[in-house]
């Protein structure tokens, strides 16, 4: 592991990379398969020195037997993580350097296990004795003595009823794709930063005066919060904010004096609707954060869009959907960007007078800039001081649309003349903004969500409503991090299957077979079904972690069905029947399948337990692996065995009666009554 660790390590500084959150989340997951690879070739040379060979003998022999596994097994596991190295967007940039980390740790195990482990076996492995073995190897002999002869009963059961196990491979895929449709799915885990943020949205027509006083208000509910370290509230920020919008900023305790994030959260948000006037929306700001280019993501963390090219359509279906997507369960809060109620004044210009007084439109313009824009005019300029002369009118004839009457307008002829001679006002409302897309009429919905509410089931719903309630001429579409979950999960199964396909081609170019490398897929279903109802029993969501876990576990498990396939067709070259010879290998590498699954889990343990930092939003790939590798461990001893026996048939009995599908001399099969030759007991 060491040497495989500082090879990685060397590839990472080739490729320019950094230990950062990806990298090292690949580097901790590597670790359980980095040794994989050795195992096999450990308990082989073990096995054959058992059988009375020495060390050297030993390992150059398993380096004849046991080379193409490690070659095969080393390059169909790269394979899998391949596609994820070219995939496109967002998702592929940010997982780049994870895909590439794990293919850089997997080559590197398969090289330190073909140059350096022979070696090391020819090189410190004592001879057998009998007799001479310790307490613990004796004690593990016994328990696997006993495990094999279980497995070797149960298997004889297995291969004499194959329809069992090909029935029981069919309910594992049917499981997998029910299970998938039914698992809940999301983007990102938030995680447990310590931080919370968020807006409040007031009324249109709210002054100054009135969000200082909502600001009052809110500083009180997140000081009687006894979970925040500090807080604080931000209003009339200028440009950064419209005037009736204010922001929430919360830090809160370390993780032991308090609950989880999302609960503090939804107290700071409850407490702040029992104000009256406001509407809030709080959440927690996540560990992992991808900029997804959405606008005003302050009033929610997801986005829906709707453009089209008539205002009222847009408008009035947006709100109606709006009014919707509150009433869905799990929606946390749900907000706009259309205000239409927003105060405004019109100014009507008199012509004819204004024209008598020698007044222009660009007069009274210029006059309404200076009074109310706070309008910067010149600049004061002393040895060690300058100053900004910025004038405008007193605060207490700004408030009302009347005081309009007390401007006064210079004329061409040198007169002062009251606003009201040339010009008439009356109040209104309107649209705060008019934003476009595409140069449409558009409206934004921004929404968050509660905690347990997956992402893929409300997109899924809002998505329905918006088909019920909107015009057929209005676009629609999802923004931010709604719109970067679909691509993902919609490029991740297209992946998952661009991967299969991959491993599928690289088998059979390693095996010169099409059947083949059927069988050692045939495990994928199987671990596939028991990651996922791992996700479902642990009440956890397919995230993008849990989809990473899924590409990690069809790496892993198919290493078992390449450790039978290869010993069995070894001993089928050698003259062994088929039977016998799938029989006897999955006997022989019973304990190194064990020995494997059992390193790969433990390095998964950690991660599926929580542990660490943030520990809780890697939890879905550790239980995607660990359950995946348990319920596969179990039931590919029995189906890879027979989906073997089964496609040796028909490739014998079918395919090698077409031209095309035939096999070579050397992969040709024996007869199942072949004589057995004579080889090396398994103990």
């Amino acid at each position: 592991m060491p040497m495989s660790m500082v090879l990685t390590f060397i590839g990472m500084r080739m490729m320019g990379y950094s230990l950062d959150n990806l990298s090292l989340m690949a580097l901790t997951l590597a670790v359980g398969f980095l040794v994989d690879d050795a195992i096999v070739f450990l308990e082989n040379t073990v096995r054959l020195m058992q059988g009375g060979l020495k060390p050297m003998e030993a390992a150059i022999q398993s380096v004849r037997e046991i080379t193409f596994t490690i070659f095969t097994m080393t390059v169909s596991l790269a394979a899998v993580f391949l596609p994820l190295v070219f995939m496109t967007g967002i998702i592929g940039r940010v997982f780049q350097e994870f895909a590439v980390t794990i293919i850089i740790a997997i080559f590197a195990s398969g090289i330190i296990s073909l140059t350096l482990t022979p070696l090391m076996c020819a090189r410190m492995l004592t001879e057998h004795k009998e007799g001479g073995s310790s307490w613990m190897e004796r004690t593990m002999n016994r328990l696997m003595g006993g495990v094999l002869r279980r497995y070797d009963r149960s298997l004889d059961l297995a291969l004499r009823h194959p329809m069992i196990s090909i029935a029981t491979w069919a309910l594992c895929l049917a499981g997998t794709v029910w299970f998938f449709i039914l698992l809940p799915k999301t983007f990102l885990p938030v995680g447990d930063s310590g931080f919370i943020h968020g807006v409040f949205l007031a009324a249109d027509d709210s002054s100054p005066e009135q969000m200082k006083t909502y600001q009052e208000r809110i500083d009180k509910v997140m000081e009687a919060n006894p979970n925040l370290q500090m807080g604080l509230s931000l209003v009339n920020l200028g440009t950064f904010l419209p005037s009736s919008q204010g922001m929430i900023l919360g830090f809160l305790k370390d993780r032991k004096e308090r609950p989880p994030i999302d609960v503090v959260a939804q107290q700071i948000t409850g407490g702040l609707f029992h104000i009256p006037g406001i509407f809030p929306a709080v959440r927690p700001n996540p560990v992992l954060s991808i900029s997804t280019g959405a606008t005003s993501q302050n009033q929610g963390k997801y986005a829906f869009a709707i453009s089209g090219p008539e205002s009222a359509k847009v408008y009035e279906g947006a709100t109606r959907l709006l009014a919707e997507i509150r009433k869905i369960p799990g929606v946390a809060s749900a907000s706009s960007d259309l205000h239409l109620d927003t105060p405004q004044l019109t100014i009507d210009f008199k012509r004819d007078p204004a024209s008598t007084y020698g007044i222009t439109a660009n007069t009274i313009e210029s006059t309404l800039r200076n009074a109310y824009s706070q309008n910067y005019i010149y600049l004061i300029k002393e040895p060690l001081q300058q100053y900004q002369v910025i004038i405008e009118v007193d605060d207490r004839f700004s408030r009302n649309p009347e005081d309009l009457a007390h401007l006064w307008l210079n004329s061409s002829n040198g007169q002062l003349v009251p606003m009201e001679a040339v010009a008439e006002w009356r109040p209104g409302v309107g649209p705060q903004s008019v934003n476009h897309i595409n140069q449409f009429t558009s409206t934004t919905i921004f929404f968050d969500l509660a905690p347990d509410a997956p992402i893929g089931d409300i997109t899924a719903k809002i998505t329905k409503l918006s088909d019920e309630i909107l015009d057929p001429t209005l676009l629609r579409t999802f923004m931010g991090e709604a719109q970067t979950f679909n691509e993902a999960v919609r490029s991740l199964i297209i992946l998952m299957f661009v991967a299969v396909f991959v491993m599928y081609v690289l088998l059979g170019v390693l095996y010169e077979s099409y059947v083949h490398p059927i069988t050692v897929l045939s495990a994928l279903p199987v671990a596939l079904v028991g990651g996922l109802f791992t996700l479902i029993l642990f009440r956890s969501e397919l995230s993008l972690y849990g989809y990473v876990g899924l590409f990690l576990l069809m790496g892993i498990v198919k290493k078992n069905g390449i450790m039978i396939v290869d010993f069995a067709l070894q001993r089928m070259r050698d003259g062994m029947g088929r039977l016998e010879a799938t029989k006897e290998a999955c006997l022989e590498r019973f304990r190194p399948i064990i020995m494997t699954t059992l390193a790969a889990l433990m390095g998964a343990l950690p991660i599926a337990c929580g542990y660490g930092n943030d520990g809780e939003s890697r939890k879905p790939l550790g239980l995607c692996i660990v359950g995946g590798l348990i319920v596969s461990q179990i039931i590919t001893l029995y189906i890879t065995p027979v989906i073997f026996l089964e496609l040796e048939t028909f490739q014998e009995k079918v395919l090698d009666r077409i031209p095309f599908f035939r096999r070579t001399s050397l992969d040709e099969a024996p007869s199942p009554e072949t004589p057995r030759p004579a080889t090396i007991p398994a103990k």
